[in-house]
């Protein structure tokens, strides 16, 4: 009895695979499913990846590459929305996605892997009405989120905790993305562990890579980073550079790196006209309300002069600043897994982060980067003092990022994902024809 899987639907809802990760809610997840689209459409799997349309000048279907379409389902108004106002749009988002499978002759797609909890919704829906299985990937989930809330984020409202817990009990495979997260769905949503499969994500390997084989340069205290990734950004040579990406909002905590930043020039007056921080996003979720509100608390901090702001940018010129960072800092307070980690070890940086979610598995502790449990500014600094001025250290974790990383390509995330795919339709298949 055959599985193949000749056609996905995949719903991403509440966000595009067409926007620019690093604002709004565009985040790894947008990498996530744009990069397991492409390799799959590659292997000749053809994805249509169903999105709420945020504007008029989007036509209906975009092809993203061959093999992959995003449909642009109109449902609410033609603009970004707060995640809090989309539950009201899901029915009209759903019926765009029904009515787009059922202008083709039944049995159009094969399978429906949703992300989020929303998309998920969506796609019960859909898997009802088409009779096949239903995939979904929770990215984050609300009662982990509830239970580690940044100062200044609201918790997840009820309506969010049981449509996912509506999601687990009726999705035919949960994907995790870490084995902590495996156990988190077990745990905290009684989620059947024979219906989870845990498939971490990858990263790139050909584009995010060391600019050159990770040796010490130069003299003086640090393994210098002199090579053209520097000079194309404009960054001094002999500068330590730190490095936060994402999406600036609480549950990120990118102010943790200043303020740790703060304590380091305050317990070390000299190192101001070394040290740069680069804070390459843009402003999300609650964040979005206080824009300016990193800026602010940079110059309250009076660090004004040694932070640079960089809106987000594309993937290639993301691998540069990897490249030319010294240390990439990722404080969060919750990551399901935490691409930003991986990408970064996967360019030769090493990686000091807080010790939460999936971060615990993106980054291997005292081999790849350091791991830090809290979030108290003045461990940041300790361990970032230490690496500026320990240069071995810093060289022996920059060495260690780049073979860690080597486990996390993205092949390997989609051949697990295609096992379960084929376990899921296969299993479907059997169940249909048990009931003739």
């Amino acid at each position: 009895m055959s599985g193949r899987i000749n056609r996905v639907a995949t719903i991403s809802l509440h966000t595009s695979p067409l926007d620019q990760p690093g604002t709004g809610d565009a985040g790894g997840m947008n990498v996530y499913v744009v990069e397991t689209a492409k390799r799959l459409a590659e292997r000749g799997v053809e994805v249509d990846v169903f999105t709420r349309a945020t504007s008029r000048a989007l036509p209906p279907v975009t092809e993203l590459a061959p093999g992959v379409l995003v449909r642009n389902v109109v449902a609410g108004p033609f603009e970004e929305l707060d995640k809090g106002e989309l539950p009201r749009h899901l029915c009209t988002f759903t019926s765009g996605v029904l009515r787009a499978e059922a202008a083709y002759d039944p049995g159009h797609y094969d399978l429906i892997h949703t992300h989020y909890w929303l998309s998920g919704q969506a796609g019960w829906a859909a898997k009802r009405r088409w009779g096949v299985p239903l995939v979904h990937s929770m990215h984050t989930m609300a009662k982990v989120k509830n239970a580690a809330l940044a100062a200044g984020d609201a918790p997840e409202p009820a309506l969010r905790v049981n449509g996912e817990q509506q999601i687990v009990d009726t999705a035919d495979h949960l994907v995790a993305n870490t084995a902590k997260e495996t156990r988190e769905l077990a745990g905290l949503y009684a989620a059947d562990p024979s219906r989870i499969a845990t498939v971490s994500p990858g990263v790139d390997l050909s584009l995010f890579r060391p600019e050159s084989p990770v040796i010490a340069r130069g003299t003086g205290l640090l393994p210098h980073r002199t090579g053209p990734a520097r000079r194309r950004l404009g960054l001094p040579r002999d500068a330590f550079v730190l490095l936060f990406v994402g999406r600036i909002q609480p549950l990120k905590a990118p102010d943790v790196l200043l303020r740790a930043v703060a304590l380091m020039l305050h317990q070390e007056p000299a190192l101001r006209s070394k040290i740069v921080v680069a804070v390459v996003g843009g402003p999300s979720g609650s964040g979005r309300s206080r824009p300016e509100g990193l800026q602010r608390l940079a110059a309250e901090l009076g660090i004004a002069d040694v932070v640079r702001f960089e809106p987000p940018c594309p993937q290639r010129e993301l691998a540069e600043w990897y490249r030319a960072a010294d240390v990439t800092v990722v404080p969060s307070h919750n990551e399901s897994f935490g691409l930003v980690a991986v990408e970064s070890q996967a360019c030769g940086t090493p990686v000091v982060a807080a010790a939460v979610g999936g971060l615990q598995t993106a980054v291997k502790n005292g081999e790849s980067g350091v791991l830090i449990d809290g979030h108290d500014p003045a461990d940041y600094a300790s361990v970032l003092r230490r690496l500026y001025a320990e240069p071995g250290t810093h060289l022996r974790l920059a060495r260690g990022a780049v073979r860690h990383a080597q486990a996390f390509g993205w092949d390997a995330t989609v051949d697990r994902l295609l096992e379960v795919y084929t376990g899921a339709t296969t299993r479907e298949a059997m169940v249909k024809e048990m009931a003739r």
